[in-house]
This record gives structure tokens, C-alpha cells and sequence, in this order.
């Protein structure tokens, strides 16, 4: 697949921490209604921002996992490793623009010539956009952000992580239950580490709270190239992506929309 052609990233998509979230104020309950109305435009023009940001990274794969992995951890070479068999195959490498296992990913992606974006997330204590992102956009709100980190993408890899990986994973995993997406791969890497996930998917199963099909497209593993093989056949050949990307014309950008 052809990859994009993307302008250097640019200091405007990075935000400074804030003390107190916008979300937190916004989720405490009714607020007059001058306040909720401001809170949604805010959001909105969070979307478009995400929207301008991201629109011409082409087909994306979407990296999961923690931010708390250093460079010698073994997740970490994984995931590196992983970045860069992606970005060979065609891929923009998507992650949330952090450290750890995000660095990883997009760190492989650029090692390996290819394209790498990151959707970062302002929090309490900033989270510190790793040096290996073509492209980034910093959001505010955690819903906004995690529209973005789906809507690009054609498959899913889910790292090592703690609660916002889980959350990420099963956002995902929704969606796709739900048909609200296409049914994309979603890879689970290191099974040592996400066994009692499996174990406890498998009694959901048992209990008749999810259906066998749910898991169908779940791959846990070890393997890059085996991740490899289940992407393109359930993401570049299902659909179609090697032909339409070839098909494809370059697009002008409007700069009245800011692009």
C-alpha cells in the first residue's frame, strides 16, 4: 500500500497539562444550560481539530498498550519490532502518542521508513509526546480521543497495559460486536500476560453473556509474523485495501478547512 504524503508535524496539536479536566467539571452533573451548550461547541471543535489532524494519514493500525514499559523491557522490543513490520506492509502506525509501548510502536514505524501518528491525551500530569510521531493531535476529552484512535484504523494490536489499555481493547471489541464497525482483527499480543483475560472471556462464553462469533476475530499470540499473516488477511485482502490505495488519486487539501 502507498502511504500518505503528511506536512511535518506541527507545535499547534500540543497542549499543556491542565489542573482541573474540563471533563471532570462537565461530568459533575446539570450546569446551566450557557455552560453546557460552551462545553458541547468545545467538544465539537475538538472533534474537527482530531478531523483536520488525521484526515490524510491513510489506513491505519492502531497499537494499544501502557505507557509504563522503558526501553529494555522485552514488551517494549516487541512492540518496536511490531512497528516496523506494520509500517513495511503499508501501514500508518497509530498510537497514543505517549511513552512505553506507544513509543515503541511508532519508534519501529519511523525506524522502518514508514508513517506514525499519535493521538495524545492532556492529563493532571502531562503525558510527554514521544520523539517518533510524523503527525499528532493532543485532545482534552478521552471519548474524542478514542473515536480517533478507531476511526483510521483497519485492525487493532493490544499490548501488555493496565486499565486504559483494557478500556481501549474492549471499546474496540464493542464496536465490533455491536456492527457499529466492520468486524477489523483484533490482535492480543504476549498470551502469558492475557490468559486470564482469555480464561475469563471463555466463561462469558460459557455463561452465554457474549456469543462464541464474538471472539472469532480475536487473535492472542506471540508471533509477529503470525499478527502479520492474520492482518492482511482479515484487513488488506477483506477489504480491499492494496486495490484502493493503488486506485487512489492524490487528494487536494482545502485550506479553508484549515487542512
Amino acid at each position: 500500500m502507498d502511504t500518505p504524503d503528511l506536512d511535518p508535524p506541527s507545535s499547534a496539536h500540543v497542549q499543556e497539562a491542565v489542573p482541573e479536566p474540563e471533563e471532570r467539571v462537565f461530568l459533575e452533573g446539570p450546569r446551566s444550560r450557557g455552560s453546557e451548550l460552551k462545553s458541547v461547541l468545545t467538544i465539537l471543535a475538538e472533534f474537527i481539530r482530531g478531523f483536520q489532524a488525521l484526515h490524510f494519514v491513510g489506513p491505519c493500525v492502531t497499537v494499544f498498550g501502557s505507557a509504563r514499559f522503558k526501553e529494555d523491557h522485552p514488551y517494549y522490543a516487541l512492540a518496536r519490532t511490531l512497528g516496523q513490520r506494520l509500517a513495511k506492509i503499508g501501514f500508518t502506525v497509530m498510537t497514543g502518542g505517549g511513552p512505553g509501548i506507544m513509543e515503541a510502536a511508532n519508534r519501529g514505524a519511523k525506524e522502518a521508513g514508514g508513517y506514525s501518528v499519535g493521538c495524545n491525551i492532556v492529563l493532571p500530569e502531562e503525558q510527554k509526546i514521544n520523539a517518533y510521531l510524523d503527525r499528532w493531535v493532543t485532545f482534552r476529552h478521552f471519548y474524542v480521543r478514542k473515536v480517533m484512535l478507531v476511526k483510521y484504523s483497519y485492525a487493532f494490536v493490544v499490548m501488555p497495559g493496565g486499565m486504559g489499555t483494557m478500556d481501549e481493547f474492549f471499546e474496540a471489541a464493542v464496536l465490533i460486536q455491536t456492527k457499529k464497525i466492520e468486524s477489523f482483527p483484533v490482535i492480543l499480543f504476549c498470551k502469558d500476560y492475557w490468559r486470564p483475560l482469555v480464561e475469563f472471556l471463555n466463561e462469558m462464553v460459557e455463561a452465554g453473556t457474549i456469543d462464541r462469533g464474538d471472539l472469532d476475530l480475536l487473535l492472542f499470540t506471540d508471533s509477529v509474523d503470525e499478527a502479520m499473516d492474520h492482518i492482511r488477511k482479515y484487513a488488506i485482502e477483506q477489504f480491499g485495501l492494496s486495490r484502493r490505495v493503488a486506485r487512489r488519486r492524490p487528494v487536494k487539501r482545502i485550506r479553508l478547512l484549515g487542512e
